[in-house]
Formats: structure tokens, C-alpha cells, sequence
């Protein structure tokens, strides 16, 4: 089971499921209506954040509650043994990709979004600073693809799926891949 909504974190899940051909069933949480925060939901979930995915046949055939996107996609690639090289150079690339990704991309896409959509007040210094560091980080990212066919190496992998749901939903943060030519072939691709 999955509890999600259409947030570039809760996307990743549906896709490494849809990507790795598992069934499952999705739970629409609407977090604009605040369902995160009901009581049933944070019973799975202290945090109120979604994605979150429930496995019956988890490790040793025990159910297991995972919360974190990045989390959950190590866990699906590990349980099948697909999108995650066993081991070497391109496992730990995987890995670096997705700490990249959860503190550098998203963070910044996501304070970018925020101060120019969503705070109460213009604050133009926030707003630059947090701007400025997601086209930063984008020119590196734009950087890697000029390398590589994908993220991490030659192979799709979960940080792709990882990086592709902020860029998916990059028109909150008000960014364009028009500048970026690697990631824009590599998103359209995807």
C-alpha cells in the first residue's frame, strides 16, 4: 500500500513501483485539505508527511511501515534486486545522487517555490538565495548528464526516479529547463 499525493516525493513511489512492475494499492492523501495530520494517518505516520508505504510481506514475511522517499525506493530496489546496483563505484553513486538530491535539490526547489508562491510576504533576499541555489544546483546535476546517460552511470536507477520528481514538479519553484540542455534530454527521456 501506498499513501501519497502528487508532491515530487510522494511520485517516486508509484514510479519505482509502476517501474519494477509490483501491484499495489494507492491512498490519495490530500495534503492541501490537511489529511496528513488525521489521526488515521498518523497513526502510520507520526511525522504527517506522505509518501508513506506499507509492505505485508516485508522482511522475514513481516509487515514493515516505511516512511522517506529515499527510504522506500532503497527498500524496493533491495527487495528486488532491480534499479540499485549490488555493489561498486555506480551502488555508491546511487547513494550520492540521492543525498544530493534530498539535500540539495529538493530543499532548494522546494524554500524556492515556497518564498516566491506561498510566504505571506515578499522577502527578496529569501527569495533570490533560495532561486540562486536551485539553478546552482541544476548546473551540477546539468553537469553529471554531460557525462552520463543517467545520474549515476550508464544505468536508470532509483536516483533518477529520485531527482525526477522535483523536476517534474520544477513550475513551483518557477524553474525552467530551457538553460540546462543535458537535463532537459535526460527528462524527456525519462
Amino acid at each position: 500500500e501506498v499513501y501519497a499525493f502528487a508532491t515530487p516525493n510522494s511520485v517516486r513511489v508509484p514510479i519505482a513501483l509502476e517501474e519494477l512492475g509490483l501491484e499495489y494499492i494507492l491512498n490519495p492523501v490530500n495534503v492541501r485539505k490537511g489529511e496528513q495530520r488525521s489521526d488515521n494517518f498518523l497513526a502510520i505516520n507520526p511525522n504527517a508527511k506522505v509518501p508513506v508505504l506499507i509492505d505485508s510481506d516485508g522482511p522475514n514475511g513481516e509487515r514493515i511501515v516505511l516512511t522517506e522517499s529515499a527510504a522506500i525506493l532503497i527498500y524496493l530496489a533491495e527487495k528486488t534486486d532491480r534499479l540499485l546496483p549490488r555493489a561498486g563505484v555506480n551502488r555508491f553513486r546511487v547513494f550520492e545522487q540521492l543525498f544530493f538530491h534530498t539535500t540539495g535539490v529538493g530543499p532548494a526547489f522546494g524554500q524556492a517555490g515556497f518564498f516566491q508562491r506561498q510566504a505571506p510576504e515578499q522577502v527578496p533576499f529569501a527569495i533570490e538565495r533560495f532561486r540562486n541555489e536551485a539553478m546552482r544546483v541544476l548546473k551540477v546535476l546539468d553537469g553529471i548528464l554531460a557525462r552520463s546517460a543517467f545520474v549515476a552511470g550508464d544505468d536508470y536507477t532509483i536516483a533518477d526516479i529520485t531527482h525526477f520528481g522535483w523536476l517534474w514538479r520544477r513550475e513551483f519553484a518557477m524553474i525552467e529547463l530551457a538553460d540546462f540542455s543535458n537535463i532537459q534530454q535526460w527528462y524527456e527521456e525519462i
